[in-house]
């Protein structure tokens, strides 16, 4: 019986997922002199991969391998005595990959900061430095080598000192390595060991503002909700004090010894948010978002997963985050499409968030002044708890949006005359204005009005934007720049004309019309640095008169009491989108943009919008109701459209320098999975080109699958992905899969 025992543990191989776009594990012996029982899912492994050693993941062990034992490579060392992740996270990876249809081991390398997924330790290290056995004493060395002989010393009467230490006591890296090289010298590296708790006694809140009667309701009505897995979508308008309700269901888990991770769209919310949290609460409070360096992510990593950062703050990435304890979890802004990722694994952080709720058995709360659709149907359904904050906290009053008929109207820079007499009134009031244009740059065109000649992206088929800071066109898409020319290249006219508006522009014409008030430009453009964006938040909050001049980077939950007037430039975008979602998004643009107003009691708000359709229905019901109201007004149209939340969806894409190659790729998909058995519960759309089709010199095209059944789609697109997996794609065509599409273009 031992025997075979023993045959079965020699015949055993190594599940390895390795971070290659590949949708299969490979299998590998264990390292030489190692048995594979101390391999445990999810440890990392150092393996041969063709011609490279690539930091791969355990996925299990098997008794068997489709290829023959001696044709098997030994992986080369493991680095992990236990998984880096837990249990529910390894569980969410796993589900992950299968529900999104991507390469496993790309799915553990998204949810790993970048030095983890390179090979570096798990735990922090130190460097140490001690005298060598060979160092009887600083004697042995000549009386000329003074500094190493007072190197030696140190160390022999020390023992083991640490790197910073050494430079402390003024002794340099290379005095350390000439000791080493004669022997008398040793480094080593000794691991530090993270905090793992923080003091009870820090958790008391200081500063806590009154709730009012709906605030606590929905903090009551989520305790009710019991222990456990629970979702609530806490539907607030701007300005009700959604953060309160936030602060205090957090500081109940605090109190209780676990952690939490609140989740925003914007590194450029963190700063602000993390202020507010700080000031409220003495427990560690740390940011996880893509501007922090490798080692920085890192170093939150390590101590949010040993237990010493009581509260997360971070982007969508900061899913995936391990806690030592969980106990909530928060998805602030829970609407926007900042949360979906749309490059490697394309997932939804808030989808993502909810399924990591639910098998970690810990509440989740999605707040939003204007919730998607599909977390309305979830509501609806009875999926989550819905809480309402339907007032504004602290006696405020939402600002009143009335629309501005531009049509037949002279506009100076986009805006009309009585919007400048507006701007100027609440100036004068000794308030703050924001003028809202979701375009950055100058001006989107650059034509010639003799021959119609504008100038387009060489690589991309957008128009090339001007820029005025500094001067040039850019693609917004391959970020190419070139200079802005002096002749129109078709027929040599001097007179060449921009068309459209951009921040950069409108900022201009309002500093020749205002020149003795800051205008303080926040796009991506102004807000490039690691502190740019603090420091103008910091101006703003300050309160001065001002005039904010921004992107939707403003309209993201930021709280600026001293504006009491919004100028939304332009609200006709939104209207006529190819989009389904188009109309959606432009109501959420629109009110959460109209929230900045008004916010301090007292200081009443106005809102208005430029439109060149006034009496659009759409329009007309975004200003005239309530968000809910037209939530609800498209969820009929939805429902009768069959389109989601009422189906789902799947963008299979396809892109190559040939335009052809792309469509025949997806032409051969479609052909290879569409069954008679299959059209009544799956509607294929195309292929077709997508609306922007040429990006970075690559033609794209676009196979649309919608499906009122979610397992339906799943199975076709599980069979649909192994047989382009096992085809051979033309040479240098890219092809991806995205669920859950938030962009059709």
């Amino acid at each position: 019986m031992s025997g075979t025992s023993d045959s079965h543990q020699r015949e055993r191989v190594l599940r390895v997922a390795v971070p290659r776009p590949l949708r299969r594990l490979f299998d590998y012996l264990p390292p030489t002199g190692q048995k594979v029982t101390g391999f445990r899912p999810g440890c990392r492994i150092k393996v041969p991969f063709g011609r490279h050693v690539v930091t791969g993941f355990v996925a299990g062990t098997s008794e068997h391998s489709a290829i023959g034992r001696e044709q098997l490579k030994p992986a080369l060392a493991m680095l992990d005595s236990r998984p880096l992740l837990p249990p529910a996270l390894l569980e969410l990876v796993h589900w992950a990959a299968d529900y999104y249809q991507h390469p496993i081991g790309e799915v553990f390398a998204t949810a790993l900061p970048a030095p983890l997924r390179e090979g570096a330790p798990l735990h922090e290290e130190a460097e140490f430095w001690s005298a060598a056995a060979a160092a009887a004493s600083a004697e042995q060395l000549p009386s000329r080598a003074l500094r190493q002989r007072q190197l030696l010393e140190f160390l022999i009467e020390r023992g083991s000192v640490s790197r910073a230490d050494l430079a402390l006591a003024g002794f340099s890296p290379a005095l350390l390595r000439q000791l080493a090289g004669k022997g008398l010298a040793r480094r080593e590296l000794q691991r530090l060991d993270e905090e793992t708790d923080w003091p009870r006694s820090q958790l008391n809140a200081t500063a806590r503002p009154a709730m009012n009667e709906d605030q606590a309701s929905a903090v009551e009505r989520f305790q009710k909700a019991g222990p456990g897995y629970r979702c609530a979508l806490l539907n607030g308008i701007t300005g009700s004090g959604k953060t309160e309700v936030y602060m205090r269901l957090i500081e109940q888990e605090l109190a209780a010894g676990r952690q939490c991770l609140v989740l925003v769209p914007e590194i450029g919310l963190t700063p602000q948010t993390i202020d507010r949290f700080e000031q409220r609460f003495a427990a560690p409070v740390a940011a996880f978002h893509s501007g922090l360096n490798g080692n920085e992510r890192l170093r939150v990593w390590r101590r949010v997963a040993a237990g010493g950062i009581a509260i997360v703050i971070g982007t969508r990435s900061a899913v995936f985050t391990p806690m030592a304890r969980p106990g909530l979890i928060v998805i602030d802004e829970e609407h926007d499409s900042s949360f979906k990722q749309h490059e490697g694994l394309r997932y939804s952080a808030r989808d993502l968030a909810v399924m990591r709720a639910r098998k970690e058995n810990i509440g989740i709360v999605l707040g939003s002044a204007t919730p998607s659709l599909e977390s309305f149907r979830n509501a609806e359904l009875g999926r989550f708890l819905r809480l309402d904050l339907p007032r504004r906290a602290g006696g405020s009053r939402p600002a009143l949006l009335r629309p501005l008929d531009i049509a037949n109207q002279p506009l100076s820079a986009g805006i009309c005359e009585l919007a400048m007499m507006k701007i100027a009134q609440h100036l004068e009031a000794g308030n703050q204005v924001l003028v809202f244009v979701n375009r950055r740059g100058f001006a989107p065109i650059l034509q010639c009005p003799l021959c119609g000649w504008t100038s387009q992206c060489e690589d991309c088929s957008v128009y090339l934007t001007v820029h005025s800071q500094p001067p040039c066109q850019r693609c917004h898409h391959c970020e190419a720049r070139r200079a802005i020319p002096n002749r129109c290249p078709v027929c040599g006219n001097s007179d060449l004309q921009v068309s459209g508006l951009g921040t950069q522009q409108v900022e201009a014409n309002l500093v020749r019309e205002f020149p003795g008030t800051p205008v303080l430009r926040v796009d991506r453009d102004s807000t490039r640095g690691r502190d740019r964006f603090r420091k103008l938040l910091a101006q703003v909050i300050r309160g001065d008169p001002a005039i904010l001049v921004g992107t939707q980077m403003l309209a993201k939950g930021h709280h600026f009491p001293g504006i009491t007037l919004v100028l939304v430039v332009d609200a006709d975008n939104g209207l006529f989108s190819p989009d389904f979602r188009g109309q959606e998004q432009m109501a959420q643009l629109i009110v959460q943009v109209a929230g900045r107003a008004g916010r301090s009691s007292g200081r009443p708000g106005e809102v208005l919008v430029q439109t060149r359709h006034a009496r659009h229905e759409t329009l007309k019901r975004i200003i005239d109701s309530s968000y809910s109201e037209f939530a609800q007004h498209l969820l009929a149209e939805r429902r009768s459209a069959v389109m989601p939340p009422f189906s789902h969806l799947c963008l299979i894409r396809a892109e190559c320098r040939d335009r052809e190659a792309a469509l025949s790729f997806l032409r051969r998909a479609r052909r290879a999975i569409e069954t008679p058995s299959e059209q009544q519960f799956v509607h294929w759309t195309g292929p077709l080109p997508a609306p922007l089709e040429k990006r970075q010199s690559r033609y794209r095209m676009q196979l649309l699958l919608r499906s009122p059944s979610r397992p339906r789609l799943r199975a076709v697109l599980a069979r649909l992905v192994a047989q382009l997996d096992e085809s051979a794609a033309p040479r240098g065509l890219r092809w991806q899969i995205d669920v859950d599409p938030i962009d059709l273009l």
